[in-house]
């Protein structure tokens, strides 16, 4: 909670930010941005995602900029900012871990019975299966990007297609994997 000077000081500056005052914008971002950081590590247990949140949240604060009333306290106002910027980042990692399963938990990168080091030339005979039944221009597509470590650019350029066409058919392919592999994790148990 800062006290009244430093309240008094974000106010003035965030209103003369408003009028147009480029360098006071500066400042209050500058003196913001160690509060905006503490406020999200104390409610953030992993460390990676502190900086994007933070920078979520003063991009939230730079888009909300001319909806701040000066004759209100600015901390308040500020603080409401940053703590949806962090909800949205924890309901994000929530829904994303709920719908997905890392490859890890699934031994289908490589052959067990190859021993060794994972590689692209020896994947599982269920990933190999669940390859193999995907439409060519999803399989070649997946099949370049993660086994080959090509670029999508260099995929792109290589099928004739644009960067875009070629997202598009290993977005659908990583999809269409995912549920030929969903009760898969008991199979490989």
């Amino acid at each position: 909670m800062p006290n009244e000077d430093v309240e008094a000081r974000w106010t003035a500056r965030m209103k003369a930010a408003q009028e147009g005052d480029a360098e006071a914008y500066r400042q209050l971002l500058g003196e913001l941005l160690p509060v905006v950081e503490r406020q999200v590590r104390a409610k953030l247990f992993d460390a990676s995602g502190v900086d994007d949140v933070v920078q979520n949240a003063l991009l939230a604060i730079h888009r909300a900029r001319s909806t701040y009333r000066p004759e209100r306290p600015f901390g308040p106002w500020m603080r409401v900012i940053v703590r949806n910027a962090t909800i949205d980042h924890l309901r994000q990692h929530k829904r994303r871990r709920e719908r997905e399963t890392a490859v890890e938990d699934f031994d289908l990168i490589r052959d067990p019975s190859s021993g060794g080091e994972p590689d692209s030339t020896a994947l599982s005979p269920v990933l190999a299966r669940a390859l193999e039944e995907l439409p060519a221009g999803q399989r070649q597509a997946v099949e370049m990007i993660h086994l080959e470590g090509l670029s999508v650019a260099e995929a792109a350029a290589r099928v004739g297609v644009s960067g875009g066409a070629l997202k598009v058919r290993a977005h659908r392919g990583y999809r269409a994997l995912r549920e030929r592999l969903k009760d898969t994790k008991d199979l490989t148990s």
